[in-house]
């Protein structure tokens, strides 16, 4: 076994989103690992990122990173995809050697375009993401190194972050707009087998994403996909799973208020939860 260095003092882990949908990711972490500590950050003053540029997105993650870095945090999962998108691979190779080269950052894309290789059976793949992942062209481009015989195919779904974030996932107008960007995406293509919801809010639109997209098609969301993969990343670096604390505990902050939050986060987590409020510069 690798022995971590006694002055080290484990830390919890660090789940990072722009607001609530990384929440889902958390839960579905917390039930495969409930002895970790984890420390979860929403930035939901400054949310939705998924249509802010390049560089805001970069500075708004590395700011919340750094942050869960000095609340003790060795490792951090960047729990969205437009943070995973814009941010993840500068903050990896620029920024993390300056600040702390033994720390590490994640994200959430690659592990989930690893695993719709063991899903596709014809290799059309369908991705509903934020402006801003769209943009970005990340899943593209990680599906193309991974899977290059694959057919990716993106819509961007502006409305459905907005449709969560303000209660309205289980209502009557949120049909028109899944409908309308379900039908979008495959009219690109008709033989689309694997949906892959490129958006931790997404799963709370799920019943009505399931309703709208063809039965031939699975519907991928990335809670557990992410929780097998931390697993997994620990396995293969035991020198990072002693450094992560385990006291079963759970710590959720938030950049806006803390009430809202912790009726928005006490849904998601189908448990109580309070949060404090804190602030990012």
């Amino acid at each position: 076994m690798i022995t971590t260095d006694k002055n080290i003092k484990p830390g919890a882990i660090g789940i990072f989103d722009s607001g609530y949908g990384g929440l889902t990711i958390l839960r579905e972490i917390r039930k495969a690992m409930p002895s970790y500590d984890y420390i979860y950050l929403g930035d939901n003053a400054r949310a939705p990122y998924g249509t802010r540029s390049f560089d805001i997105v970069y500075q708004f993650t590395l700011e919340a990173v750094k942050y869960l870095f000095d609340q003790g945090c060795h490792l951090v999962i960047l729990a969205c995809n437009t943070a995973s998108a814009k941010a993840l691979r500068t903050i990896q190779q620029h920024d993390l050697p300056l600040i702390d080269g033994s720390r590490r950052v994640l994200g959430v894309i690659r592990p989930t375009v690893e695993k719709i290789g063991e899903i596709s059976k014809n290799g059309n793949i369908g991705i509903f993401g934020t402006p801003g992942t769209v943009q970005s062209g990340s899943y593209e481009m990680e599906i193309a190194k991974l899977h290059p015989e694959f057919h990716t195919y993106t819509q961007s779904c502006p409305m459905w972050v907005p449709l969560v974030e303000n209660l309205e996932a289980d209502k009557p107008g949120a049909d028109y707009f899944v409908k309308q960007e379900t039908d979008n995406l495959f009219t690109q293509n008709a033989n689309i087998d694997t949906v892959i919801l490129g958006c931790t809010h997404y799963p709370l639109l799920y019943p009505k994403i399931r309703q709208y997209v063809p039965q031939s098609a699975q519907v991928i969301t990335q809670g557990e996909i992410i929780a097998e993969s931390l697993i997994d990343y620990l396995k293969r670096h035991p020198e990072m799973d002693e450094k992560c604390s385990r006291s079963g505990s759970c710590k959720y902050l938030t950049t806006e208020n803390p009430d809202k939050f912790s009726e928005m986060a006490s849904l998601f987590m189908n448990e109580p939860a309070i949060a404090s409020r804190i602030t990012l510069s």
